[in-house]
């Protein structure tokens, strides 16, 4: 049963790591698309409002799908005032539960932006500024299928928490010398 958590997390893990590097490659679009955007306004005074609008659907496609692989990265902040002063035991229970709420959480926006996604889907809703972008909820879908992601990359953590709090804590190299 172990092996099979095991073998899950970390197939989760990896999952979620590659579409965060193939997300990543995003940051760069955007850097080329904004440089392009500011050297044809300011060198030739061309700009249009569809490449500008660009501009922030990919930070927001970087956006949605860097906090899973911020995650997976083990980016995140963390207020260690009384975690760090527990025992590897309590720390994986103190996870384990963090880390359920947070599968709970992404899944209740992923759902929840389901309709969001189908409403602007069924208006065929576009830019409503001249000349934008069309098919925005195409940039909508991204957000449940990114918050999907973030709540398989919690479902991993929750797997590695899980074997944490079960597997026989071996004691450290410093508790045999103390």
């Amino acid at each position: 049963m172990l092996i099979l958590i095991e073998k899950l997390s970390n197939g989760a893990s990896s999952t979620v790591r590659i579409i965060g590097q193939i997300a990543a490659w995003v940051g760069l679009a955007l850097v080329l698309l904004v440089a392009f955007n500011v050297l044809s306004r300011y060198l030739f005074s061309f700009g249009t409002v569809a490449l500008q609008e660009a501009e922030w659907h990919l930070m927001a496609v970087g956006a949605l799908f860097g906090m899973s692989y911020g995650l997976n990265q083990g980016g995140e902040v963390r207020v260690d005032i009384f975690y760090a002063n527990m025992s590897p035991r309590l720390q994986a229970i103190v996870d384990l539960l963090a880390n359920l709420l947070m599968t709970s959480v992404a899944l209740i926006i992923a759902w929840l932006s389901l309709a969001y996604v189908q409403s602007s889907f069924a208006i065929g809703e576009g830019s409503p500024d001249p000349g934008g972008l069309g098919y925005r909820y195409l940039l909508k879908g991204t957000m449940p299928v990114a918050f999907a992601v973030l709540a398989l990359q919690c479902l991993a953590m929750t797997g590695h928490s899980l074997l944490s709090v079960l597997r026989p804590q071996r004691p450290t190299k410093n508790e045999i010398n103390s």
